[in-house]
């Protein structure tokens, strides 16, 4: 089968193997009766862009039923939400077997918080799509749930805050990458967080987000050490330099900023 960088408003093909281009949310909508690609440079969702989560979310409204999710190897939860959306509209949701995934956070999570319809090792999965592919179910007759409605159009640029307090309430949390307050969405397994300007997380992925806000906060105080540490013994190797400041034990300053900035760094070694 042919395998390509989707391209913007392209029509879904049956044989064409679509995949998502650097730096862009793929996502799927329906023109009548096709199905065609939108590329998003919308808010990063798990701070990844391109994310599985927009991709499921707008495949599950635009497909009819007819959508299958797949979650393989990968790390912490991504795809969980994605893969709700599906079912709850009726599609069919697939992972890996966690024992057979080289990293089985994605699988097993989709697992615990999705009724999946089939869990298998890659070889069973390749077989399942096959027959799903030559006997697909009929058309579903499940509504769209109004919080997925919404959140495709959050992806899309299409709502803001009201549409953004009727699924979520605010949280005592702010958005690692923008600074707002972040929404907890109502939904429940996993727990989901969204900014207004669109970024989004599941409570793993803010915890380690946060952690990343932390390392770099560390490494910006062990910088203004570094220069401070510097300065100090520039002054205290020239008093003429030090000009009418108060007297100060500059090789002193130098060398306290020194040990502080060795706290600093095995505060790191060990993150």
């Amino acid at each position: 089968m042919p395998v390509m960088f989707a391209h913007d408003q392209q029509e879904l093909i049956a044989g064409t193997v679509l995949v998502a281009p650097p730096d862009r949310h793929l996502l799927v909508m329906r023109e009548g009766a096709s199905l065609r690609v939108v590329l998003s440079c919308a808010a990063k969702e798990n701070h990844t862009r391109p994310a599985i989560d927009p991709l499921f979310r707008t495949v599950a409204e635009a497909a009819d039923g007819l959508a299958i999710g797949v979650i393989l190897s990968g790390y912490l939860d991504d795809g969980v939400a994605g893969l709700q959306a599906i079912k709850a509209c009726g599609g069919v949701a697939v992972a890996q077997d966690p024992a057979e995934a080289m990293a089985p956070d994605m699988p097993h999570n989709a697992i615990s918080n999705v009724e999946v319809d089939l869990c298998a090792p890659l070889q069973g999965i390749a077989a399942a799509l096959t027959r799903y592919a030559m006997a697909p179910p009929a058309t579903s007759d499940h509504p769209i749930p109004q919080w997925l409605r919404t959140e495709n159009l959050i992806v899309v640029g299409g709502c803001g805050m009201n549409e953004l307090q009727q699924i979520a309430s605010p949280s005592s949390y702010g958005c690692p990458a923008c600074g707002g307050v972040l929404f907890k969405m109502k939904q429940q397994r996993p727990t989901r967080y969204r900014c207004h300007t669109g970024h989004a997380y599941t409570a793993l992925s803010l915890l380690q987000e946060q952690q990343t806000v932390i390392e770099e906060s560390l490494r910006a105080a062990l910088r203004a050490l570094h220069k401070k540490e510097r300065l100090a013994e520039q002054l205290a190797a020239d008093p003429a330099a030090q000009g009418h400041l108060p007297e100060t034990d500059y090789a002193g300053l130098a060398r306290r900023s020194r040990e502080e900035a060795d706290q600093l760094r095995s505060l790191l070694a060990e993150t």
